[in-house]
């Protein structure tokens, strides 16, 4: 039966999806933009869809996603101690990795056009390649997409099947906007850096979620996560300063 409840669960699930979906959008966006038209089409198709799969399936191994919570290794020391599980690698892992390929990106960028003059220069990106990389972020940051919803929906009834309902539409929905998006970040070199300089952030924000998770403390001082809320409004306030420098640099141009 349909419950005002269970409208208001959906809709909040499904904004949140779209909401924290955004990191995957810039994160295939900017790797999609070194193929074709097409291939970038297909690629950012392709990395979408296996989001939406690497979600349902955790929704429905969601007792396997709890015993990865469980500790695995212990240290307890002096200086550091840890309770490790499954979960918190999985998490320091994706977040250095998304530190590694961001500053990598960005120095291509930036010290692209000198390696492009050099005739000894590296083999292109490929597109299995790029696929695997897409893949190996979608594990992720579905990890903490899907650890949100289940906990926003805790007690709610048909809450696998709202949840997954959430996740189809929200992906649907990116689906549908991310090549105007692609476009337009491909299209404004200083928007691809702004992207990856995000994309810098949330690494961290996984590496200090992954240490508060595993109740990380260092030298005395326990280590905390950076609050969600910090790190989207600074994203959104920085974005909104470069659209009006985008504004101004076309009023200029007129």
């Amino acid at each position: 039966m349909i419950t005002p409840d269970l409208i208001v669960a959906f809709l909040t699930l499904t904004f949140l999806e779209v909401v924290l979906g955004v990191d995957n959008i810039i994160f295939i966006s900017i790797l999609a933009g070194r193929f074709p038209v097409e291939q970038r089409k297909k690629l950012m198709r392709i990395g979408l869809l296996s989001a939406m799969g690497m979600r349902i399936l955790l929704l429905l191994g969601v007792n396997s996603l709890t015993k990865m919570q469980t500790t695995w290794i212990q240290f307890d020391t002096d200086y550091f101690s840890s309770n490790i599980s499954v979960q918190t690698l999985i998490l320091l892992a994706g977040g250095l990795f998304l530190i590694y390929k961001s500053t990598h990106e960005i120095f291509d960028k930036v010290e692209g056009d000198l390696e492009e003059n050099n005739s000894e220069k590296t083999p292109s990106f490929s597109f299995s390649r790029a696929l695997f990389q897409i893949v190996l972020i979608d594990i992720v940051f579905s990890f903490d997409s899907i650890l949100t919803a289940v906990g926003m929906t805790n007690g709610i009834p048909y809450a696998l099947w709202i949840m997954i309902a959430a996740v189809v539409i929200s992906i649907t929905i990116m689906i549908g906007f991310a090549d105007p998006i692609s476009r337009f970040v491909n299209k404004h070199p200083s928007l691809q850096i702004l992207g990856l300089s995000f994309l810098l952030l949330i690494g961290f924000m996984l590496l200090t979620e992954a240490a508060s998770l595993s109740e990380t403390v260092i030298l005395g001082s326990a280590i905390s996560t950076i609050p969600k809320g910090y790190l989207y409004f600074a994203i959104a306030f920085s974005l909104g300063i470069e659209v009006l420098n985008m504004r101004i640099r076309k009023g200029k141009g007129n």
